[in-house]
């Protein structure tokens, strides 16, 4: 069911149970024809660098079958693709799937060691894996918790990190792709974030965090005073004293001074301006810190210890006492929902920017051409291509009702 909020925008609702057997046995045989077309014909790096394109991704994702509002798209997805093509065929298949949802995604460290018979780089993949998680769970925090984490590579070495989160509140899924020559948290690695819903977020990947990337990193060389201010921040946070007293004054004893007025910063970002709950935990970590040094934001997400709430504790200094405030921009490029933004390469109000029919129309006529050639018996295919139309018939009809109503 679609529920539509008072924002316009269509929810993705979370789906319980599972694609009965009979249409999952279907899904497997048409996902593997499709895909195989593609590896013979363009070669396993093309289906790979296509898993990176949120609206291909859920476009594959109808063609085999699966409801194009259901949180299990991701899921289903991945293990259909992992069921032919996975660390033990990929030379068969040239490709392989890794992970996948809850206690699959933590076999990737496992898996990527046997990608090491085939002259695969496994430190690489094994370091990317990991900063991939970081990345969407720890330096992007958007309310969003990660339980699917897949690793699409090539036999050739190209890749591609699909992760999903999901918000338990308002039962929302979230998905994420990552695909770049060179990751890093300095440029947005993501080739892609799907959702149907826009909020606030801490989002130290954007650029306009780059100030306060670099501010946390300095404040690092002295952790102990470190220490002092995140303490510091906690009491104003949690209203220990009177907001009067703290608020634009300063504290002689520990010689800290607050930039700006916070009496209304819960309103600003409620994700980002709320107490830290373990500040034991806190100082344990930033103890670690004394005598080490970290010259990147990269090196230090994949310290140990270092989560979610280590980072913001770190971004909440920077921003309230030395004035560098972090984006606060939801990352999201791409909703699901055709008749919210038309599987959105754009928006139809030119939000992120305008709707580009040229695009989703080259994913439609990418797939058809796989379908048709794809070794695969007439009424599969037919049925594909029937799940296909639907899919660009509701791209055309809602582009076309916002065009007549603009």
């Amino acid at each position: 069911m679609i529920t539509m909020s008072v924002h316009g925008y269509a929810e993705l609702p979370l789906h319980d149970g599972h694609v009965p057997p009979h249409l999952l046995y279907y899904m497997k045989r048409l996902g593997k024809a499709i895909a195989m077309y593609i590896v013979d014909a363009f070669g396993p790096d093309t289906l790979v660098k296509k898993l990176a394109d949120p609206l291909w991704f859920q476009a594959f994702n109808n063609v085999i079958g699966m409801d194009w509002d259901s949180s299990g798209s991701t899921t289903v997805v991945l293990y259909v693709l992992k069921s032919f093509a996975n660390v033990d065929t990929i030379e068969e298949a040239g490709f392989a799937l890794l992970g996948g949802k809850g206690l699959d995604s933590r076999k990737i460290k496992n898996e990527v060691e046997k990608l090491a018979r085939y002259g695969l780089d496994v430190e690489r993949y094994k370091y990317l894996s990991k900063i991939s998680a970081k990345i969407d769970g720890t330096v992007l925090q958007d309310g969003y918790t990660l339980y699917i984490h897949g690793l699409a590579v090539s036999r050739n070495g190209l890749w591609t990190v699909i992760q999903q989160g999901m918000n338990v509140v308002k039962r929302v899924a979230r998905r994420y792709h990552i695909h770049t020559n060179y990751l890093t948290i300095e440029q947005d690695p993501h080739s892609g974030i799907a959702c149907n819903l826009r909020a606030y977020a801490l989002n130290l990947i954007d650029l306009e965090s780059r100030k306060a990337r670099k501010t946390i990193l300095d404040l690092l060389t002295n952790p102990r005073q470190l220490i002092r201010e995140v303490s510091y921040i906690n009491r104003i946070l949690k209203q220990e004293k009177s907001l009067e007293q703290w608020v634009k004054r300063t504290n002689s004893g520990d010689n800290i001074k607050v930039n700006y007025d916070i009496r209304n910063s819960a309103n600003i970002n409620p994700l980002f301006y709320k107490p830290i709950t373990n500040i034991s935990r806190i100082e344990r970590t930033l103890n670690n810190f004394v005598n080490k040094t970290i010259d990147s934001f990269d090196a230090l997400v994949i310290q140990e210890n270092v989560g979610p709430e280590f980072i913001r504790a770190l971004a909440l200094v920077a921003d309230i006492i030395y004035g560098d405030t972090p984006s606060f921009r939801d990352p999201v490029t791409h909703t699901i929902d055709p008749f919210a933004y038309a599987f959105a390469h754009g928006g139809k109000d030119g939000i992120p920017f305008p709707v580009k029919l040229d695009i989703m129309r080259e994913t439609i006529e990418f797939l058809e051409d796989a379908i048709n050639n794809a070794d695969i018996e007439s009424k599969l295919k037919k049925k594909a291509l029937e799940n296909l139309y639907w899919y660009w018939h509701s791209i055309q009809s809602f582009n076309y009702k916002n065009l007549r109503s603009r």
